[in-house]
């Protein structure tokens, strides 16, 4: 756990991020020649997400691989210093399970189909939720806790 300023995160901070989840295929790691190496994404049904941040280049590819993804996921406590831990269920919103990590550190990137969606991020005893509707353009949910 980090406890830099959350606004770091856009500076080129480093930043600490590991997800893990159920069985899970993963996938070659993704260069962008522009600004160096992403995580390998991973799948989990229809969905696919990656977590990293890890030194400035990559967290320099994170940055820039934001825009390429529906849905951006950050944590942080209510004072900005980074979380990591973060239990996380994103659901259809026919109620179904389209994701279920942890995400072990703040910045995570998901792509799922186009539809509405409820991610809950639960830590330290705390849960919160966004509702999110993917397929019109990327955004960020941040959650602070």
């Amino acid at each position: 756990m980090h406890n830099r300023p959350l606004h770091t995160l856009f500076f080129g901070a480093a930043l600490a991020c590991a997800c893990a989840a159920g069985p899970l295929a993963s996938h070659a790691q993704t260069v962008d020649p522009g600004t160096g190496t992403l995580p390998a994404m991973k799948v989990q049904g229809n969905a696919r997400f990656a977590c990293g941040g890890i030194g400035s280049d990559e967290s320099n590819a994170m940055r820039a691989a934001m825009k390429d993804h529906p849905l951006a996921l950050l944590f942080a406590r209510a004072g900005g210093e980074y979380l990591a831990n973060v239990e996380v269920t994103i659901k259809s919103a026919g109620g179904d399970t389209a994701l279920e990590m942890r995400a072990s550190g703040p910045v995570c990137l998901v792509d799922l189909p186009a539809g509405r969606y409820t991610v809950e991020a639960r830590t330290e005893g705390m849960t919160k939720t966004h509702t999110v509707m993917v397929g019109r353009g990327s955004q960020t949910a941040d959650f602070r806790f």
